[in-house]
């Protein structure tokens, strides 16, 4: 018998208050929640984290792996990072390891423009003499004997005999014997003995005595110090032979080097001041008295001469010194920064701006023009306007970590202040020069090749028609592109080159078909933006769901049936047609 049932509303009354209480709470919280659920997963789906190598800044992907190049783990990129290439941003901590420091441009008045020469001091060449033989002879005794002494005017430096001197101081005696003192013949023996230099005194001395001076005493004709002995006692000489080289070292020369690109500011009268290593306390001055007109070939530059006086004797020939030349600039006043802020790199060099009112410190890359430069200052000529603040300290650093982040750096000066976005492929073929959709398809027949290869695992086949395309691709210059097609080409075609050379020097077929699926992409975006060549039947994208861990992956054919790279004879025909690009 079974048991009956009775209905009670004192028993049904608890439990439909229970059910009337969930359901409204659904009705009130419950689409609450939903909405916000919602609205999560909106803002989760439109935030796209991208992750790239930190040693490889051009790998980027929207998803996290290895890096294709050096297996690293890739990492996320921090979306407060700023888009902009030509801006790096640095931590409050970064900025102090690095001990950035900063400046304000202004203008700088520039009358007295300081030019840093290297030179030597050398004789004054109009001061230089040299000590001759009035008469000849042999050297009987010198009184100077060694370089360097110091010869005053009419000091004796030589005695010497001369058989021509006996001679004319016979002529003398007998001129006088026989015709008097006072005769013509006498005073031409007089006259013959002064033309050797021969003293007034020796000849009366002669006359008085009637005896011949078998010796005679040289004596300096000017002062100086010897720079040169030409000769040695029992030497013979002839009349008007050198036996010493003087120089007088009271007035000198200072010779500076000044590059050809200096010697537009500089004008004979500049003054210069000098010091030299032996005597560091001092500063010696004078002013340009010479510019030679002729630059030397090897160094490319010129001499300058300045004129100073050396009573004291401290300076002395070819000691070196280093100058400071006193020029002015074409410009009265012009726009300078310190050296230690330009990253040179010709006449147009870069410099590092601090931005204004950003949240974290930004540095932003700046190309300048060059103008004069000074001591310790370059003066701009565009690129910069007065107040900018500039970094004088720590700029190669920043430059540094751009290059490193794959952004507009001293060496990577490729990249673009409006970057290429490459999942957003631009439309060009209606500007697409013939010339470039013919090497097109030379581009295109030398890829399929490498996939043929790597179809049946041939990996010196790819080789060798990897290193073809590289050829091919270094020889594609100077297309007549627009702006933006050449940009987008320059960009695709170096990514397109680093994977062909990695995949020429991988070392196993593996490595291979991960550097030719990255090919295989940025060809793909060449093609679709330029055009897929002239002569073309057909170019599909066929796609491989399995490749890569089921990553998958596309390639081009110029077949519809389908000969997989990425897996070989293991499973030929894995894959299908996503499109052809030919219309």
């Amino acid at each position: 018998m079974k048991p009956k049932y009775t209905f009670s509303p004192r028993t049904f009354l608890p439990f439909a208050t229970l059910l009337l209480g969930l359901v409204l709470g659904y009705l009130i919280f419950g689409q609450k929640k939903g909405q916000k659920h919602s609205a999560s997963d909106t803002e989760a789906t439109a935030q796209v984290v991208t992750y790239t190598c930190s040693m490889h800044p051009q790998i980027r992907q929207n998803e996290p792996g290895t890096c294709p190049l050096c297996e690293m783990d890739l990492t996320p990129i921090d979306a407060t990072v700023s888009n902009d290439p030509l801006v790096l941003e640095m931590s409050e901590a970064a900025i102090r390891l690095a001990d950035i420091q900063t400046t304000t441009v202004g203008l700088g008045q520039n009358a007295g423009k300081k030019l840093s020469l290297s030179g030597k001091i050398q004789p004054d060449e109009r001061a230089a003499s040299t000590q001759v033989a009035h008469i000849p002879g042999r050297i009987e005794q010198l009184f100077i004997s060694f370089t360097g002494e110091q010869v005053r005017k009419g000091q004796a430096v030589a005695r010497m005999y001369s058989p021509p001197l006996v001679a004319a101081q016979q002529e003398l005696l007998e001129a006088i014997r026989f015709k008097g003192k006072d005769s013509e013949l006498a005073e031409a023996a007089r006259s013959k003995l002064r033309y050797w230099k021969v003293s007034d005194a020796f000849i009366q001395k002669v006359e008085e005595g009637g005896k011949i001076q078998r010796e005679i005493t040289l004596y300096a004709d000017r002062s100086g110090v010897v720079m040169t002995r030409k000769v040695a006692v029992g030497d013979y000489v002839e009349e008007g032979s050198a036996l010493f080289e003087l120089s007088n070292l009271s007035q000198l020369w200072a010779l500076f080097e000044a590059y050809e690109a200096d010697l537009a500011h500089i004008r004979v009268g500049n003054a210069v001041q000098f010091t030299t290593p032996s005597l560091p306390n001092r500063r010696f001055t004078g002013r340009i008295a010479f510019i030679d007109p002729l630059i030397d070939p090897q160094s490319r530059t010129a001499s300058l001469r300045a004129e100073i006086q050396n009573p004291g004797g401290l300076l002395k020939p070819e000691m070196f010194i280093q100058g400071e030349l006193s020029a002015s600039t074409s410009a009265k006043s012009a726009l300078e920064v310190p050296k230690t802020a330009v990253l040179w790199t010709g006449k147009r060099s870069v410099v590092y701006l601090k931005k204004p009112d950003s949240e974290l410190p930004s540095f932003e890359y700046r190309e300048v023009e060059l103008g004069e430069s000074t001591s310790n200052a370059y003066l701009i000529l565009s690129g910069l306007q007065a107040g900018d603040e500039v970094v004088t300290n720590g700029a190669f650093v920043i430059d540094a970590a751009a290059q490193l982040n794959n952004q507009q750096s001293m060496m990577n000066q490729l990249v673009k202040a409006e970057p290429i976005n490459k999942s957003a492929i631009p439309d060009f073929k209606a500007n697409t020069p013939t010339v470039f959709l013919r090497d097109l398809d030379v581009i295109i027949q030398l890829y399929l090749k490498i996939k043929n290869a790597l179809v049946e695992s041939n990996q010196k086949g790819s080789r060798n028609h990897a290193t073809a395309l590289l050829i091919l691709l270094d020889k594609m210059k100077d297309l007549p592109f627009l702006e933006k097609e050449r940009a987008y080409w320059k960009a695709q075609s170096s990514d397109l080159r680093l994977h062909l050379g990695l995949l020429k020097n991988a070392k196993n077929i593996e490595t291979q078909r991960v550097q030719f699926d990255h090919a295989s992409q940025i060809l793909i975006r060449i093609l679709k933006a330029y055009g897929p060549g002239m002569d073309q039947g057909a170019i599909y994208v066929q796609h491989c769901p399995m490749a890569f861990n089921n990553r998958g992956a596309d390639w081009l054919s110029g077949e519809e049936k389908v000969l997989n790279p990425y897996f070989g004879d293991e499973m030929l025909n894995c894959g299908f047609v996503k499109e052809n690009l030919v219309q």
